[in-house]
């Protein structure tokens, strides 16, 4: 496979395994927790826990793939680039393609999150600033992200701890909600599956900021496990917590889980600081999400599949600042004209196409023995993707389909001015 023949600067190496671990969490142990769980529970009924449970072990699987694949090829990008060098250019740009597009809805969508729990009546106005805020954040270089983001999951693992304790302390706890039978079926928990995996996709942002990173072969096998595993723990005590409290049915119902939890569990003044929780994570997960969409737009852009502008690297910040700057106005176009908080299931598609091209690349890697996680992640990614919503497997492979137009048209170009060359 050919590398990049970009020549663009390469970014500053500035983040250990502690950096890498908290963009990882604040990318993962965001909104996601706060917005899943209630349409997952709409779908898995009393397989909620079970569905968890299979996400984690996709989760696990493509973080395993990614990690091996990161260690390779250090460089900003993720699986765009594991794509690229392992299965050929056109595998690389359709994961590129996935996460930029999904991504940046889910960007929008985080920064309505923020305005909907801070101003509901200006959520879009909030939405606006957040977005324009953290953009300026990410331009200082990743640094002050990774000291912002440390903030964040600091704030937002206290304010679950207090939902947990409040829960499973109440006299309204029942152990007897924590059936895991699956009263909606196979098909319900495969879809719960898709949509809490939407929670666990945040350590991509790990293997995207590649080059970013210090020793990376050591670094990023590292930091990506241990995000998933503390997530995963967290993730697993507060769907039991609330749960044990509100049932399948209450939660599927509940427009704000963790603080009709708390309300249900007796300590009603508990749910405003739930509130704030929210906002500060889903400002988290803005951040992290920022930082990831404008590496893989800075990869794409060294190989041209858009504009070559977007490869800039600042001089004196070492960050892509063009690329961060692009993703941002797009994002808060977005946010200030679109209402994209459902887009939980069109991110989660195109994340899972993404994860796909992941798996399909560590496959390539060693032996038959070591083929074994890929091959379970790969398949769990495209079985988790088509149970998704109609609508969001619609629209999902609609994208899809525009992006491989694209780069027909573009490469049909590129071979018409070739032969005009000759």
């Amino acid at each position: 496979m050919t590398q990049s023949s970009s020549a663009s600067p390469e970014l500053r190496r500035t983040l250990g395994v502690g950096d890498a671990v908290m963009i990882g969490l604040g990318s993962m142990i965001g909104a996601g927790i706060f917005a899943a769980l209630a349409p997952a529970a709409r779908a898995a009924g009393t397989g909620l826990l079970l569905g968890l449970a299979v996400a984690a072990v996709v989760a696990y699987c493509n973080a395993t793939s990614s990690a091996r694949l990161a260690a390779l090829y250090p460089a900003s990008g993720g699986t765009y680039v594991y794509g690229r060098e392992r299965l050929g250019p056109f595998w690389g740009y359709l994961a590129g393609w996935s996460f930029v597009v999904g991504k940046t809805a889910s960007c929008a969508a985080m920064a309505l999150t923020v305005g909907a729990y801070v101003w509901p009546e200006q959520a879009h106005a909030v939405a606006v600033a957040a977005v324009v805020a953290l953009t300026a954040v990410n331009y200082g270089g990743v640094q002050k992200s990774a000291w912002l983001t440390r903030a964040i999951v600091a704030v937002v693992l206290a304010v679950l701890a207090c939902v947990v304790v409040v829960c499973l302390g109440s006299g309204q706890s029942d152990a007897g909600r924590l059936d895991i039978g699956t009263s909606d079926g196979i098909s319900g928990v495969l879809q719960a599956a898709g949509l809490l995996f939407f929670a666990f996709a945040g350590y991509a942002r790990i293997a995207t900021l590649g080059e970013e990173v210090r020793d990376p072969a050591r670094t990023i096998p590292r930091a990506i496990p241990v995000a998933l595993g503390i997530a995963l723990v967290v993730y697993a005590c507060v769907a039991v917590a609330v749960l044990s409290v509100l049932g399948s049915e209450g939660l599927g119902q509940a427009s704000a889980p963790l603080a009709d939890a708390v309300r249900a569990a007796g300590v009603p003044g508990l749910a405003p600081v739930v509130r704030v929780g929210a906002a500060v994570a889903a400002l988290g997960s803005l951040l992290a999400l920022i930082l990831g969409v404008s590496r893989t737009t800075l990869a794409m852009a060294r190989d041209r599949h858009l504009p070559g502008a977007l490869a800039a690297v600042h001089p004196r910040f070492q960050v892509p600042h063009r690329a961060e700057l692009a993703v941002g106005a797009v994002v808060a176009v977005l946010a200030a004209t679109v209402d994209v908080r459902g887009a939980i299931g069109f991110s989660s598609f195109g994340v899972l196409a993404y994860y796909a091209v992941a798996n399909a690349s560590a496959w390539t890697l060693g032996s038959p023995a070591a083929r074994v996680v890929p091959a379970v992640g790969l398949l769990g990614c495209v079985v988790l993707a088509f149970s998704l919503p109609g609508v969001s497997v619609a629209v999902g492979a609609g994208v899809l389909a525009v992006g491989v137009a694209a780069y027909g048209v573009r490469r049909w170009v590129a071979g018409r001015a070739g032969a005009r060359g000759r």
